[in-house]
């Protein structure tokens, strides 16, 4: 092996291992004694490993209640966006219809604005609709993302005018085209987008907080960070947490993995 490909395994490997260091260190401490993480300098590995900190977490604090809500949004979330922002984006790329190059400008111009901006308008509207505090009010923002409609659009142009307009002669009507040709032409980025939103409503923090009074209605960040006000010192815990909550998306980006590597290749050959 050459000396420029051995540099460049070792930066690689090098980055890979300051990404996972502190994921590691995460895991480990959640498997530490109370107390023992505050030791200083911290320990690296629990002297005595132990599930304690999960069994408070499941059983005093009541994560699962949590870890279930989490779950419950973000699913219903991804396929509500899949559901609004698949027939957009094809309707964008391949129909025809008044104001629409000037529609989707618009909505281009739209993700330059801060979503943080949209929030109280949001909010405020929401309110009046008595959508706040409940699972339908966390769920509105990710109905119909432009960022969504904007990939899917993106992928459709690739699809030849020809196919569809010969499944059109043929009698299709547009939802047959939309299910038996689009859709699986739009494998590789409905999983793409799928996972996408999945993370990012799993994540998302702000909006949960904003809309969600109810603490039995949380999602796992918001319960998390109103417990780490309680339990400030309690580094285990709050160790434990932040794996119940890491653990889930990062399987499923390991599931998924293929698929969406895949797009980010189909992507760079376009390109």
């Amino acid at each position: 092996m050459s000396l420029r490909r051995w540099s460049v395994t070792l930066l690689a490997a090098l980055v890979a291992l300051v990404t996972i260091a502190p994921l590691i260190w995460m895991v480990s401490v959640s498997l530490m004694a109370r107390g023992e993480a505050a030791q200083f300098p911290p320990p690296l590995w629990p002297t005595s490993p132990t599930l304690e900190n999960y069994r408070l977490l499941f059983g005093s604090f009541g994560v699962g209640r949590f870890l279930l809500n989490s779950i419950l949004i973000s699913t219903l979330a991804t396929g509500l966006a899949l559901l609004f922002t698949i027939p957009a984006g094809y309707a964008f790329a391949k129909l025809r219809f008044k104001g629409r190059d000037a529609t989707f400008r618009l909505l281009v111009a739209a993700l330059v604005v801060p979503g943080q901006i949209g929030m109280l308008p949001l909010f405020l509207e929401l309110k009046a609709m008595g959508l706040v505090n409940s699972y339908a009010g966390a769920l509105v923002p990710w109905l119909a993302g432009i960022f969504g409609i904007f990939l899917v659009r993106q992928y459709c142009l690739s699809i030849p005018d020809e196919m569809l307009e010969a499944a059109r002669i043929d009698g299709a009507s547009e939802g047959q085209i939309l299910r038996r040709i689009v859709l699986p032409v739009l494998a590789p980025i409905i999983v793409t987008l799928a996972l996408y939103v999945f993370l990012s409503s799993w994540n998302d923090f702000m909006w949960p907080l904003i809309i969600l009074a109810d603490q039995d209605l949380y999602t796992l960040p918001v319960a998390l960070a109103a417990h780490s006000r309680q339990n400030v010192q309690d580094y285990e815990i709050m160790m434990a947490g932040a794996v119940v909550t890491t653990l889930p998306v990062l399987i499923l980006f390991l599931a998924l993995q293929r698929y969406y590597l895949s797009e980010l290749l189909t992507g760079s050959v376009k390109g």
